[in-house]
């Protein structure tokens, strides 16, 4: 039986700021749209929500549908509801941020995609929407989380050097770290775990793998402890 609301009722969308970290800079997933509005225009990855998917799913899937990436991390960032967001219609979009280890995912763009990309942060083209600000406010929160809970191990392979997790720290906070005090420090909350392997095919001297032991960290959350980075 159908029924008639008393109140139109907006459109709803998700859009995805998907992160990921190169040896120099943190980069940002853009697709280049291939349907108006905005056509010709980067944008984040994303799309309408159907009636029968979660917002989780619905952003799942325009992950996969628009760059191929999946089975990556995503979190819930905010509600974007500004009235002249959208030229179309009145759309109301809920916001994620997805942190991915590039080394292990390929993109490639599909359905209304005509392009997906990697971006630095420092050379972003114009956004179509209110995608900027969307971006911004992502970087924010992973500034601000990546200090306090080890989702930056997301951006990182599996094994990885105590140089490469320090200049993760650096990247994303944009400052330099002392390298005596971050090791004592990340070693001395033991989450992570020499793997008993050594880098392979290095021009520097190889160093040590290591590997974020999860398992303890839960453990160890239970008990108390405080990540602090």
């Amino acid at each position: 039986m159908s029924h008639t609301y008393e109140f139109a009722r907006p459109a709803l969308t998700v859009d995805v700021v998907v992160f990921a970290l190169d040896e120099d800079d943190l980069k940002v997933m853009l697709i280049q749209r291939d349907l108006p509005p905005y056509e010709g225009a980067w944008a984040l990855p994303g799309g309408f929500v159907r009636v029968e998917e979660t917002l989780d799913d619905a952003a799942r899937r325009e992950l996969s549908e628009e760059t191929g990436l999946r089975d990556i991390y995503l979190e819930q960032l905010y509600t974007a509801g500004q009235l002249d967001r959208d030229p179309r219609e009145r759309v109301v979009t809920v916001a994620y941020y997805a942190l991915v280890n590039l080394a292990g995912h390929a993109v490639q763009a599909s359905t209304d995609a005509r392009n997906a990309a990697w971006f630095g942060m420092n050379d972003l083209p114009p956004l179509a929407f209110d995608h900027e600000q969307i971006l911004k406010m992502a970087h924010e929160r992973l500034r601000t989380k990546v200090r306090y809970q080890p989702i930056g191990f997301e951006l990182l392979p599996e094994r990885f050097t105590l140089r490469q997790l320090q200049h993760l720290y650096e990247v994303i906070l944009d400052r330099e770290l002392d390298k005596r005090n971050f090791r004592k420090k990340v070693l001395g909350m033991e989450i992570v775990k020499e793997t008993g392997e050594i880098e392979k095919d290095v021009s520097h001297r190889a160093a040590r793998l290591y590997r974020f032991d999860k398992r303890k960290y839960d453990r160890l959350m239970k008990q108390g402890l405080h990540f602090e980075i």
